[in-house]
């Protein structure tokens, strides 16, 4: 039932998002991407749809048993999906030529943050970039930070907790000092309450 809520309304809200990730990013049809903690599969598929070379993975197998149904419905060919963990990605130094993750990081704690983006880091080619899409720090007073935080909320108090700590931390510009990854281009959106980060790989 969760799925299927998360679907309906989670999906639906971020779908202009979705649309927008690969054109700001700069990601070509031929490209292959990898889309770390890929909930119900429709970033990486979105990916497929522009002709990406997509993979999508995630822990929860619920999730990626609907990631598998929503591809066959598709009947694309240029996406895969498979439970991983992102803090020991079982792919090969230097294989793709994009990771992305929206949303994932704000889900974790602190040492699971700093340990996905060296994952990230490692599987993507020096040349390649890493696209990341995450609530902004500090979330401006507007209706949108009011709807995040309720839905933030209701996802249980471990995830609430994980989120205050994202924000209070400095959400990704800290993360992105942290973990030594400079050169940018960055974008907000949903009036600026959702940032929109791709970084050289370094």
């Amino acid at each position: 039932m969760f799925i299927f809520a998360y679907s309906a309304v989670i999906d639906s809200l971020l779908r202009d998002i979705r649309i927008y990730i690969p054109k700001f990013s700069g990601m070509k049809a031929g490209d292959r991407v990898l889309d770390i903690c890929c909930g119900t599969g429709k970033q990486a598929l979105h990916y497929a749809k522009v002709g990406i070379i997509a993979t999508g993975i995630d822990l929860n197998p619920d999730m990626i048993g609907m990631a598998g149904k929503n591809r066959r419905k598709q009947s694309l060919g240029n996406v895969s999906f498979q439970m991983a963990n992102a803090l020991n990605l079982p792919f090969k130094d230097n294989c793709f030529d994009y990771a992305s993750i929206s949303f994932g990081l704000h889900e974790k704690e602190r040492s699971a943050r700093n340990k996905i983006i060296s994952e990230m880091k490692r599987v993507v080619k020096k040349e390649g970039a890493l696209v990341f899409v995450d609530f902004k720090a500090p979330l401006p007073r507007n209706a949108y930070s009011y709807l995040i935080k309720s839905i933030e909320f209701m996802a249980g108090r471990e995830h609430f907790r994980y989120f205050k700590d994202y924000i209070e931390q400095g959400g990704l510009d800290e993360l992105l000092k942290k973990n030594h990854l400079h050169e940018k281009k960055e974008g907000y959106l949903k009036d600026g309450t959702v940032a929109i980060t791709k970084t050289r790989n370094a």
